[in-house]
């Protein structure tokens, strides 16, 4: 049996720490390699924090990812390379690397190199409206979930299980009230049908300090920034205390639903 292996693939720098950070600190914990692949330095992102200048935004993104892994208790990231497509004003169209503009075949077989490499069983990205509807987790999304389905022939018998991130209705209605233009309905999922629900309390303060360590994106000016108390004690409660996972795809029986955690089921005595 294969060293039992996590991999999370994520588009930018801080995507890891909203929806899996405990869960990556929790595996980590039970000796799972828990390996992070973050397609670009988030070279696009906006500045929070008033008055703050960088001079290399991509550098600086991605020292604090080196952080947030450090934070988390997992191995350092594995960068893919591409540029950060932005959004709104800072979109970059006529950039041929960023990620909105890349062929998601190519994404996907770089993936196919790093799931070849890295053996895991369970693979953990977006779910399909890339969590709030950003092109760069759209891409990733796609070309994970084409990775993970074009690998099946791999000599250890590919990646077991596919997950996607799930935000509950009720979470994604808690954001509609914190000024995110998400329609609940849309953006969210019935918590009943959810394939996994991992509690992370205990490791809240990992996620904490993961969150902060990306400094740049959680100023005053930021969405976490610009809450109120009561509005961001409300967001940790959801988001310290569980994460939600989607089935998107699976190689073995489920022989119970929901799952007991993402490696229920795989063979490996003990962990779920």
């Amino acid at each position: 049996m294969s060293t039992p292996t996590l991999l999370a693939v994520f588009a930018h720098p801080d995507d890891e720490a909203f929806s899996v950070g405990g869960t990556l600190t929790h595996y980590a914990r039970q000796g799972v390699r828990v390996v992070l692949a973050c397609a670009t330095r988030g070279e696009a992102g906006k500045i929070t924090v008033p008055g703050m200048t960088v001079d290399d935004l991509g550098a600086q993104r991605e020292q604090e990812l080196r952080d947030a892994c450090e934070a988390l208790e997992i191995e350092a990231p594995v960068f893919l390379d591409y540029h950060d497509s932005g959004r709104y004003e800072r979109t970059r169209h006529d950039d041929p690397k960023a990620l909105m503009n890349v062929n998601p075949l190519d994404v996907e077989v770089k993936l196919r190199a790093l799931i070849e490499d890295v053996q895991p069983q369970v693979i953990v990205t977006f779910d399909p409206h890339g969590g709030y509807g950003h092109v760069d987790h759209l891409q990733m999304h796609r070309a994970t979930v084409a990775a993970f389905f074009s690998t099946g022939h791999l000599p250890y018998g590919g990646p077991q299980r596919l997950y996607y991130t799930a935000l509950t209705t009720e979470a994604a209605q808690g954001l509609a009230r914190m000024g995110q233009d998400l329609d609940p309905l849309v953006y969210g999922v019935a918590a009943n049908t959810l394939a996994a629900t991992m509690e992370v309390s205990a490791y809240a303060t990992n996620k904490k300090a993961a969150l902060m360590a990306h400094g740049t994106q959680t100023g005053e000016q930021s969405l976490l920034g610009r809450m109120t108390p009561e509005e961001r004690d409300a967001m940790e409660r959801r988001m310290l205390g569980t994460e939600g996972f989607s089935i998107g795809g699976t190689r073995t029986a489920l022989t119970n639903y929901p799952l007991r955690g993402l490696f229920d089921g795989l063979g490996f005595d003990g962990l779920n």
